[in-house]
């Protein structure tokens, strides 16, 4: 197949895409989520999986330098971890080794069975999905964490287009270039103001304002609470996910 003939079925596509969104009525076409604390439980993982990379490179658990570390993750919490890590120890090499004992930490655990659904989260991705919508998932982990936990919920399926940083040229949150890069990816709407975010922390909120979303909600199943999602551009903020197909209904009624 030529390379012709691939552009011209993905934009026949896309139009078939946009087409059946514009029969649904659907004024926000794409829905982008995030994962861990919005659709996805890990119970605290996060934490857990940066005291075993503090560790490695010799911060010691409850010293003072450990609980500004500890700080410094909770207050960025939706952040690509590289990034974190490249805050926190500088050096590209320590920041690069403390983020693989992160990945290999979390990924342990969620092998481990420690991770869940949220409830209401997947019922609510397949409600988005039935009424016409393209739905992506987004994370700050690296790939190979996403696809662990992926493989771990049984989501290999669930949507057409799951996003990490690295599939984004390298930024996450709050960088806008996933939500943008889901718009690229999928071509399932024609305007950022037809896309909806959801995430539980600020640096969703403000990737979903950066990137000119039409809807940014907030969810208090995660890392930050009504204040905080507010106040980095929250249009709503909700109970959780579950609630979100609703909101969406109302928004375009």
């Amino acid at each position: 197949m030529t390379s012709a003939t691939q552009a011209t079925q993905a934009t026949q596509a896309t139009q078939a895409t946009q087409a059946a969104q514009a029969a649904a009525g659907n004024r926000f076409g794409l829905v982008v989520l995030d994962m861990a604390g919005t659709t996805v439980a890990d119970g605290g993982l996060v934490e857990h999986a940066f005291s075993a990379a503090a560790q490695r490179l010799g911060v010691a658990p409850e010293s003072e330098e450990y609980e500004r570390q500890l700080a410094y993750v909770r207050a960025t919490m939706g952040e690509s971890k590289i990034s974190v890590f490249r805050h926190l120890f500088g050096e590209e090499e320590r920041a690069q080794y403390a983020n693989t004992a992160f990945e290999e930490a979390y990924g342990a655990l969620v092998d481990g069975g420690r991770i869940a659904p949220l409830p209401g989260a997947r019922e609510a991705v397949e409600r988005l999905t039935a009424e016409g919508r393209t739905v992506v998932l987004t994370t700050g982990f690296a790939r190979t964490t996403q696809d662990a936990i992926l493989a771990a919920l049984g989501w290999q399926d669930l949507v057409p287009l799951t996003l990490c940083p690295a599939d984004a040229g390298g930024r996450g949150r709050p960088c806008p270039d996933m939500v943008l890069a889901a718009l690229l990816r999928t071509g399932a709407v024609d305007d950022v103001r037809r896309i909806a975010v959801a995430g539980d922390t600020s640096y969703d909120m403000l990737s979903g304002v950066r990137s000119g979303a039409g809807l940014v909600a907030g969810v208090l199943t995660g890392a930050h609470g009504r204040d905080q999602l507010d106040r980095h551009g929250a249009t709503h903020v909700l109970g959780s996910v579950a609630e979100l197909p609703d909101l969406i209904a109302r928004a375009e009624a």
